[in-house]
């Protein structure tokens, strides 16, 4: 069934099942009045006052795709996507399926050397793990894996995935490394010798716990030559307007991507107030906390959808503050655009 006749109405169940229980109702209507009693009431001041109240590098652009309306707040920013970015590796990995390059179908076999640390579930599991490349580009997407993500930039091909958006006339939107890489350059700065690194060991050692390891991990993550991926606002609400639009892919394919989004585990961001209010959200979390959240997504409700692509990076204010924003925002679209 289509994304167009269905949005997915079993998100709730999806994201309860995940976060092992769930607390419906609406959020305090009380907090939200406090949050909002300062705040101009013309919407595109009022994201852009929610971003300036953070202490963190802020941008914005969210689109209602019916009607056109855009909200624009540094949407041209190059920032950091940390794993917003596996999102374009999910649309390479899908053309490759139609073209019949890959096989989404095919079993790809975990090894000792493909194991990553960061998020994912896959870590968990003993080498040997059998799964599809299917059941990885979900694993990419939903629980922002990222064992899955470097197997599945392999399978595709980094450069064919910056290639595809070269193509579609992507200037800011790039892959930059794999996660592999990312880690280890971790690790190098810490000490240059560190660059003999394999990636079994990086896996094995973690991340460095040293007394200066944040402040190395500030100033990494705003050093774009080290980024993972590197976007705009704009640019990444553009490429899911294409992916919503079948522009990329066919309709089937479409739908299952959106169904991969909509099925995502962390629901702390855009999601986090609109979700108990009707509104299903297929939408990729980007993450180095508490440094930096990211959020991008497709919110499904009555009189949507509407396009929403926000980045924070380098923040040194309270990170819960800075993802209870982000559902604030979410929030006041909706609440404009139904």
């Amino acid at each position: 069934m289509s994304w167009k006749s269905n949005v997915h109405i079993g998100l709730l169940i999806v994201a309860c099942s995940a976060l092992g229980s769930c607390t419906f109702g609406a959020p305090d209507q009380s907090a939200s009045d406090e949050n909002n009693s300062d705040l101009p009431t013309d919407l595109q001041a009022r994201i852009e006052a929610r971003l300036d109240g953070l202490d963190a590098m802020t941008s914005i652009y969210a689109k209602h795709v019916p009607t056109g309306r855009e909200i624009t707040v540094r949407a041209d920013r190059p920032m950091n996507t940390l794993s917003v970015i596996k999102i374009p590796v999910m649309v390479q990995a899908f053309r490759d399926d139609a073209s019949g390059r890959l096989d989404l179908d095919d079993r790809y076999t975990v090894e000792p050397e493909d194991m990553r640390r960061g998020s994912g579930l896959i870590q968990t599991f003993e080498p040997g793990l059998n799964p599809t490349l299917r059941g990885l580009v979900t694993q990419m997407i939903i629980t922002s894996d990222n064992t899955a993500t470097d197997m599945v930039i392999e399978a595709v091909g980094l450069d064919r995935v910056n290639a595809l958006l070269e193509s579609e006339g992507y200037t800011e939107t790039r892959v930059k490394a794999t996660t592999g890489d990312l880690f280890r350059a971790v690790w190098v700065l810490a000490d240059p010798a560190n660059a003999s690194m394999s990636d079994l060991e990086v896996f094995e050692r973690g991340f460095p716990g040293d007394a200066e390891a944040a402040a190395r991990s500030f100033a990494f993550e705003g050093d774009s030559t080290a980024w993972l991926g590197r976007t705009s606002a704009r640019e990444m609400g553009r490429l899911l307007e294409q992916i919503l639009g079948s522009e990329l892919t066919d309709e089937e394919a479409t739908d299952e991507m959106i169904g991969m989004l909509s099925s995502q585990f962390y629901a702390s961001r855009l999601p986090q107030r609109v979700r108990f209010q009707g509104v299903n959200v297929a939408h990729k979390t980007g993450d180095w906390p508490p440094i930096a959240g990211n959020d991008v997504g497709i919110l499904f409700y009555e009189g949507g959808p509407t396009i929403v692509s926000v980045f924070t990076n380098q923040n040194t204010g309270d990170f819960f503050e800075l993802e209870a924003t982000l559902g604030m925002i979410a929030e006041d679209i909706v609440e404009a655009w139904r």
